[in-house]
């Protein structure tokens, strides 16, 4: 089976110095930390087939081997498939949608709605900036017009969140107009057994639960992602078999040959000892880049927070980055390579490509405008920017690791993600935060509530009180 590899000696200071590099006996030491949380993770593991599989917050890392799960969800999307979905319209945030659309963009291409071939197409209502969900609501309706069949997707944990719910009612809407009699049909809700809004949907919409400990930025092995995937025709039980042999991997003992466990120790110790409060996913495959946009929340959620277990205030954090090569060499890499050296990059490219290798044409002129360039296929011009890139950084002594995919595949991406929710969670520990809640996004949501309960939208606006502060 291929496994992802991961290497870390441009992290370390037998390569770019002690200043910036980290010792093995600064290694060692934080590990021997990180030896008792690796039991209680392996103890959490050793209930996944027992009805104790989600008593607990690390209950998350055995949902690949839920195959009870995966099945209800296969016969689900089974059952909407053969209704002829046309488009699929996933609504939901954060943690609801990321990993779906992490995962489809790895898989499928960020370009699948323009493949005519490709059946359904899926869109994503995550927000209620009026004029994009308006656009949206456009590109439904001329569906439903011409006959095609739309199914909602409504993914959220708690079953009250504010955009999902408003998003839910207005395409909701759209469908009992189209679908007077059936609309019902066209609808599939993924929440909690706990929320409403599975109680709402009960007896009238088909439901998917997600398990209540397990939460939303590391539910994409649950139905919330697994639904959508298996809609698109991605097979689940690849993507969960990946998850599996990485989760087993994640908790062997010997830190070297965990590699969630000796990633977050890098992490830890480039932040904490290294002053390296950046992190940097550099992803040289712009169809993997939206891996870092869903770990971004996971780690922000997870690791930013206002004190530790034991109540003292910290302000912890370390705030995580997307970069794209090579298009953000040309943006960023001036400010990486001779600006502050305050970030740590974990570069990320795949090692085979899955559509036939371009080429640049072999043309007297191609040498005229770039030298060595003609001839060349597109994967070596690639493979030969991003030597030069690690290269760059080792010379400037900025930390790096570089983690390499040998394939673009359901097995490769289910064995990262599983590699970087276990990651977190090791984080988590060696910061000695919680890394499954985040208490201070309630307080957008709190204001947020109190200002649509009094319907007065501007009085709330802290800026707009402040006239002498406005240009």
């Amino acid at each position: 089976m291929k496994k992802l590899k991961f290497f870390y000696e441009g992290a370390m200071a037998g390569l770019i110095g002690p200043e910036h590099g980290i010792s093995e006996e600064e290694l060692e030491q934080e590990a021997k930390r990180l030896s008792p949380y690796v039991s209680m993770m392996q103890q959490t593991a050793a209930r996944a087939s027992t009805r104790s599989a989600y008593i607990d917050e690390r209950a998350s890392i055995n949902l690949p081997l839920d195959e009870e799960m995966r099945q209800k969800v296969k016969h689900l999307a089974r059952d909407k498939r053969e209704r002829g979905i046309e488009c699929l319209v996933v609504i939901g945030i954060g943690g609801s949608n990321l990993g779906t659309i992490a995962v489809k963009d790895a898989l499928l291409g960020k370009l699948y709605n323009q493949l005519p071939s490709c059946s359904p197409k899926i869109l994503f209502a995550d927000t209620v900036d009026n004029d994009y969900i308006a656009d949206l609501l456009e590109v439904v309706e001329q569906i439903l017009k011409r006959g095609g069949k739309v199914l909602l997707n409504v993914v959220t944990k708690s079953g009250s969140t504010t955009e999902t719910v408003a998003n839910f009612e207005l395409f909701l809407e759209v469908l009992r107009r189209y679908y007077p009699k059936d609309y019902a049909d066209y609808v599939v809700i993924t929440t909690d057994k706990n929320s409403k809004l599975w109680d709402l949907a009960e007896g009238r919409f088909d439901r998917l639960e997600i398990p209540h400990q397990v939460g939303g930025r590391y539910s994409v092995f649950s139905p919330v992602g697994l639904f959508p995937l298996t809609m698109l025709g991605i097979d689940i039980d690849k993507l969960c078999e990946g998850a599996k042999i990485m989760r087993q991997m994640c908790l062997e003992e010997e830190i070297r040959r965990n590699p969630a466990a000796l990633s977050a120790l890098i992490q830890y110790i480039q932040e904490t000892k290294k002053q390296k409060p950046i992190n940097v996913n550099f992803f040289f495959s712009r169809e993997l880049n939206s891996l870092g946009y869903w770990y971004r929340q996971l780690m922000g959620e997870s690791i930013g927070k206002e004190q530790k277990l034991t109540g003292q205030r910290a302000n912890l954090g370390i705030t995580p980055v997307v970069a794209v090569g090579s298009v953000d060499l040309h943006s960023v890499a001036q400010l990486f390579l001779a600006g502050p050296n305050d970030k740590y990059t974990n570069f990320i490219k795949v090692a085979a490509q899955s559509r036939q290798s371009l080429r640049v044409p072999d043309s007297p002129e191609v040498d005229t405008l770039a030298e060595n360039l003609a001839g060349k296929s597109f994967p070596e011009v690639m493979e030969a920017i991003f030597g030069g890139t690690v290269a760059a950084y080792l010379e400037n002594r900025r930390p790096s690791t570089a983690t390499v995919l040998p394939e673009r595949s359901e097995y490769t991406v289910g064995q990262w993600l599983q590699w970087k929710m276990m990651e977190m969670i090791y984080l988590g520990a060696l910061y000695e935060v919680n890394p499954f809640d985040q208490p201070k996004v309630e307080d957008y949501k709190k204001v947020t509530r109190e200002i649509l309960k009094a319907g007065r939208y501007g009085e709330q606006n802290p800026y707009q009180k402040r006239e002498d502060n406005r240009c």
